[in-house]
């Protein structure tokens, strides 16, 4: 039997990441993963350690990608996809530090692309944003919805899918682009201010201790699993699966985030009082997407509703403070 190919995962010890590489190990893949280890973390990756078919590699994608990545080439064999996810994710940083977010985002992508474009990758699997889209685009949202990024972390996700577009059309680069509305789920780190929201009610709410909404609580948001995002992730490293496309990637429901709140307080029967600050710059008010392309070009269909994904985050974040309580 041929062998699967060989998939580099970027920002592979992130969230996203490190369920991408447990998915695409799962599909027979052979796996190198590189992260820098500056947001993701090993532990994320523990479960992979010592699998005949995974290399890890701590570097930066800003770096020479060829020094980097020869010896492990040299080990599990050429490269023939990437599943690009590195990236700075924390929008309000993006704001207050705009020359990190485009060395990272931008510089970091445009250094992915030129490498796959010189070693003849076959596809580039690329994590964009449902930020791209105007505040003003009425919802739900879809792939033809005006885009015009309210911060550099945004601007970042759309210049890398142009920068997608020209290598296509330029270089004959094979491509999807996934934008990703708001991906929850364990491993989702609840210590960083600028975490998702699901997995900082959680922790907060296990704790007792107050939850923060930023702004009225009236925001919507389209929360999708990331169980079913690295379904769709596997499904666009497929030869002929979502060619040259961008795809929003979500559930097709709105939830606002008051409704969250209280969902979660339920959940964890907890005693936590809901505090409101201003709302943060760059965050958009209403976010919820269409799903047809998906469903056209990937056979997607979210399979984990949201009440059973919290369930699922709760337990991880659940044992991950038993575990830190522990002697």
């Amino acid at each position: 039997m041929t062998p699967k190919p060989v998939v580099l995962v970027t920002g592979c010890a992130g969230f996203i990441g490190s369920h991408t590489v447990d998915t695409l190990l799962a599909g027979g893949y052979r796996v190198l993963g590189i992260d820098d280890l500056s947001s993701g973390h090993r532990s994320n990756l523990a479960q992979c350690d010592g699998h005949p078919r995974f290399v890890f590699v701590e570097a930066d994608i800003t770096a020479d990608l060829d020094s980097v990545l020869d010896a492990a080439t040299a080990q599990v064999g050429p490269i023939e996809r990437i599943v690009h996810l590195a990236a700075q994710t924390m929008v309000p940083l993006s704001i207050t530090d705009p020359v990190h977010d485009v060395r990272v985002n931008i510089e970091g992508t445009v250094r992915v692309l030129d490498y796959a474009r010189r070693h003849a990758v076959k596809k580039v699997v690329f994590a964009s944003s449902s930020a791209v889209f105007d505040d003003d685009a009425a919802v739900p949202v879809n792939e033809d919805s005006p885009v015009r990024p309210s911060s550099p972390y945004a601007i970042g996700k759309l210049g890398g899918e142009l920068f997608l577009d020209y290598h296509a059309r330029i270089h004959g680069l094979n491509y999807t682009a996934l934008r990703f509305m708001n991906v929850y789920g364990p491993r989702q780190d609840p210590d960083s201010a600028y975490s998702g929201v699901i997995s900082i009610f959680l922790d907060k709410a296990l704790a007792h201790a107050p939850i923060t909404i930023f702004g009225d609580g009236g925001q919507t948001r389209d929360f999708v699993h990331v169980r079913d995002v690295t379904r769709a992730i596997a499904s666009a490293c497929r030869d002929g699966v979502g060619d040259r496309a961008v795809i929003n990637l979500g559930t097709g429901e709105e939830t606002r985030i008051d409704a969250l709140a209280r969902l979660i307080l339920d959940l964890t029967a907890s005693r936590s009082a809901i505090h409101h600050a201003p709302a943060r710059p760059g965050d958009i008010r209403y976010s919820v997407t269409t799903l047809d392309r998906a469903g056209d070009l990937l056979g997607f269909r979210p399979s984990v509703g949201l009440r059973e994904g919290l369930a699922d985050t709760l337990a991880w974040v659940s044992g991950r403070k038993a575990m830190a309580e522990t002697p």
